[in-house]
């Protein structure tokens, strides 16, 4: 891992290592996130609420689509599959949900949780190309900290419940 992420997740450590509310540490997630990665216009979380459906969780950014149905755009595919989605070119993502027409590469990666995704880290990007195999190794480190909080306090953590 790079020295950048290396550096990004130890401060994602430091700021969620003694909070124990899911919602502050998303939040201070996507800021760091906001604020240390260059070149994007959104950046934040869509928390699963029931077996099909993602809601729009801590973001930063432009307002965003609120509902994502499981396996729709990139987010909903991630969510589904269980796998990261990094697209260079949204406009040729089959499905794309365009929630800002600036955005034109995206990473989207699932967090799991209780042995299911949980959520996933969306961030999007101005810019073609804009997410390296570098990227996607260094976020998916950063990931494996966020799979360490307590989900168990987020209403997603009981699927079986009927959708918010």
């Amino acid at each position: 891992m790079s020295d950048f992420y290396t550096s990004l997740c130890a401060q994602a450590r430091a700021l969620t290592q003694d909070e124990p509310d899911l919602v502050a540490n998303l939040s201070n997630i996507s800021a760091l996130l906001n604020l240390c990665l260059p070149d994007l216009n959104w950046v934040g979380f869509y928390l699963r609420r029931s077996p099909e459906i993602l809601v729009l969780g801590p973001f930063q950014g432009k307002p965003a689509c609120l509902r994502i149905p499981l396996g729709q755009g990139v987010c909903g595919t991630a969510a589904a599959s269980g796998q990261v989605q990094r697209v260079a070119n949204v406009h040729e993502f089959a499905g794309h949900i365009a929630c800002d027409a600036a955005s034109n590469a995206e990473i989207v990666l699932p967090i799991f949780a209780q042995g299911q995704v949980m959520a996933v880290l969306d961030i999007d990007s101005p810019s073609l190309n804009r997410f390296s195999a570098e990227d996607e190794a260094g976020l998916s480190e950063l990931v494996k900290l966020l799979e360490n909080l307590d989900w168990s306090q987020a209403s997603c953590s009981q699927l079986g419940a009927p959708s918010l």
